[in-house]
Formats: C-alpha cells, structure tokens, sequence
C-alpha cells in the first residue's frame, strides 16, 4: 500500500486522512470529485474493533503504519498529527513541445512523460487528456528502430497496451526520424504512433510508481 509505505518511509506512527463522518452519521471522503474514486469510494480498511466512536465524538480517521499495516482508527477531530495530503500523479502540461522537448521538460519540473503500464493507469490518462489543446497529447512512450520495438522511457518494455487500429503493432517508418508515442485527446483515446518532431501538450508524471 502506498500510502503506507509513504508513512514508514517518514517514521510517522500514524497521520490523519481524508475519511469523516457526516453530519447524518456517514463516513465520506474529503475529496468531492466522484470519478476519482470510480466505485471504490466506499473502500474501508478499518482496524479490529473499529469504529468505535469512544465518547461519542469521534468524526475523523487517522492510519496507523507498523504492527497495525496501514489500518484505520477513528478519533477526536482536534489531536495535533501528521497527515497526509493526496497529490494528483498526472499532470497535463497546455505548451506545444517536441517529444524530446516532453522529456526534458517532465524531467527538469516534474519526475518524468507519463508511462502507462496499467489499465488503471490508462483510465487516469483519459480523463486528463480530456483537457488538451492538441488532438494527441505525447506519452513516455519510444520505439527502437535499431531494435524494432517500443518501450516506456521508465527503460521497462510494454505489456499493457493500448493502440489505435493501424498503429504500434506492425512496421514502423524510420527513414525519416524516431517514432514515439502519443494518446488521442478525443474519440477513443487510444495509442498512436508519431515523429517525434511533432509538437504536442504532454503528460508529466509527478512520482515513479
């Protein structure tokens, strides 16, 4: 669990959440926005015997790390702790820049293009997309003409895979200059190839993982 590991990672104990309990007696999460939760925002991961609300008055959530592997505890509102603050992992950056130029610039600013390893990871990347001013929007995705196949700047190969009809799976035009790789902002939003030399928005990755 991520969240978790970022806890032992700081030698916190324990840290507030974004979990409360409503005014009609509800756990909801503080984040409003429901499509980033996509049915799980009724995910719980509560410790033994809680909540049990001691006193009548506890509304919020705090995680416990260690022995207790990143179960939850409700508690008074007013304790003094650590808490964790959610940080969105995709970030769609509105400037026209050659792949290289992509790179360069999710490296200096941010972590690194976007690579899209899962599913789930895809579904992230359509909704920013959603928000570009170009019809594709580049990814960390390169081919190898040296070697005929595509790869994830991250150096990992692909295994989940998203192409257009037409596009990543059969011979690639090298005469000119590199292909890489680029999601569709409209439609179907899937994978196309592209020289390099185009410019496009880009997505940058805000943490490896």
């Amino acid at each position: 669990m991520k969240l978790n590991y970022t806890l032992k990672k700081e030698t916190v104990n324990k840290a507030w959440i974004g979990l409360q309990r409503g005014g009609i007696g509800k756990w909801q999460w503080s984040l409003a926005d429901q499509t980033f939760y996509r049915g799980r925002d009724t995910y719980r991961n509560w410790n033994s015997g809680e909540p049990n609300n001691t006193g009548g008055n506890e509304y919020c959530v705090e995680m416990y790390t260690s022995a207790n592997n990143g179960t939850w505890n409700d508690a008074t509102c007013n304790k003094f702790q650590y808490f964790l603050c959610y940080d969105d992992k995709l970030i769609l950056i509105n400037e026209n820049l050659t792949w290289k130029e992509a790179l360069r610039y999710c490296r200096n600013h941010h972590y690194d293009l976007v690579s899209v390893r899962t599913e789930e990871m895809q579904l992230w990347v359509k909704k920013v997309v959603q928000n570009a001013s170009t019809e594709h929007v580049w990814l960390g995705l390169r081919h190898t003409c040296a070697l005929g196949f595509w790869y994830w700047v991250t150096g990992e190969m692909i295994c989940y895979q998203d192409w257009a009809p037409g596009n990543g799976t059969g011979f690639e035009d090298c005469s000119h200059e590199e292909r890489t790789g680029a999601v569709q902002s409209g439609g179907d939003q899937q994978w196309i190839s592209l020289p390099q030399s185009n410019t496009l928005n880009f997505i940058c990755s805000t943490y490896e993982g």
